[in-house]
This record gives C-alpha cells, sequence and structure tokens, in this order.
C-alpha cells in the first residue's frame, strides 16, 4: 500500500506518453487528460495519509508534473488561440522555474521542487482551465496570475529552504 501514490505517478508518467500519441480530439486523450489530472491529486494525498512521504516520491511526482504539463503543452497550446500577451506571460513563468532550478543547482548541486500550496492550487487551476480556455480567457489568466505566484513563492523557498535536509516540502527519505 506504501508504493501507491509512486505507482500512480508512475501511471501518469505512461499516461503522458499515451497523451503525446493520441489525437487531442479523442476520447482517448480527453480520459487520459482527465485521469493523469486526477492521479496528480491523488498521488500526494495518498503518501500524506498513508504517511510514506519521501524525497523520492516527491521527485517522481515531480518529474510526473513535468513531463504532464510538458505533453499538455505541446498538444494543447497549438490548437487555442491566445493573445501575444498571454504567450509572453507564460515564458515569463517558465523563464522563473528554470531560473529557481539553475539556481538550485549551483548553490546546492541538486534540484529542488518545493510542493507548496500555491503550486498545488496553480497545477490544480491550470488542469481545469486550460480546455476553459477555448470558450474564455478568463480562466487561463487566473491560473496564470497564481502560476506566477507560485514560481515566485517556489524561488524564495528554495533560496530559504534547501541547505536544510527536512521540511515539509521536500522530506527526508522514508518519512
Amino acid at each position: 500500500m506504501k508504493h501507491l501514490p509512486n505507482i500512480l505517478s508512475s501511471l501518469r508518467i505512461v499516461g503522458t506518453v499515451v497523451l503525446l500519441l493520441s489525437d487531442v480530439s479523442s476520447i482517448l486523450f480527453g480520459v487520459l487528460y482527465i485521469v493523469c489530472g486526477i492521479s496528480d491529486i491523488a498521488d500526494g494525498w495518498l503518501a500524506r495519509k498513508l504517511k510514506c512521504v519521501t524525497r523520492t516520491g516527491a521527485l517522481l511526482d515531480s518529474v510526473a508534473d513535468i513531463c504532464f504539463v510538458a505533453c499538455c503543452a505541446l498538444k494543447l497550446l497549438p490548437i487555442l488561440e491566445l493573445p501575444q500577451w498571454l504567450w509572453l506571460w507564460a515564458g515569463v513563468i517558465v523563464a522563473i522555474k528554470v531560473v529557481n532550478q539553475l539556481s538550485a543547482l549551483v548553490m546546492y548541486g541538486r534540484c529542488c521542487f518545493p510542493h507548496t500550496l500555491a503550486n498545488k492550487w496553480a497545477g490544480f487551476l491550470l488542469f481545469i482551465t486550460v480546455p476553459m480556455t477555448l470558450w474564455s480567457i478568463a480562466p487561463i489568466s487566473i491560473a496564470a496570475i497564481v502560476a506566477t505566484f507560485a514560481a515566485v513563492q517556489e524561488g524564495y523557498f528554495i533560496r530559504r529552504n534547501a541547505p536544510r535536509q527536512t521540511g515539509r516540502w521536500l522530506p527526508p527519505e522514508g518519512q
């Protein structure tokens, strides 16, 4: 039972590969999009509930998140008609996140993926608002505001907490 969260994260990576190979307008894509999004919520919740939160699990979850977001960007962004200012905003968010990870690598010799409440909300909002963008730009704009805050906050937490080997956002192995 304690491996269930990591299994869910691993299955999200597999689901992402299938999403890449699927037609965006297919039922398979829609179902996998929903399943991958729900598994992102479920794996962390289960890890905390089963008291099996680990650094390995947190890293696997982060890798699965990156794969899912990258896949959705590759498949969905080309069909969405987004204004240029929103593309630029998304680029700024990505740049902040890249700088955060490069800073962590330079300062501490490893990547750091803080699982903050803001990051969780940003991921959830992006998951539910990207499909809504077909009808309105407002929901994705709200998600972008939260994602910007989450990216800046992530950088703050990396600089403040990364030297410590313990903490809520990156637990020691075995906890």
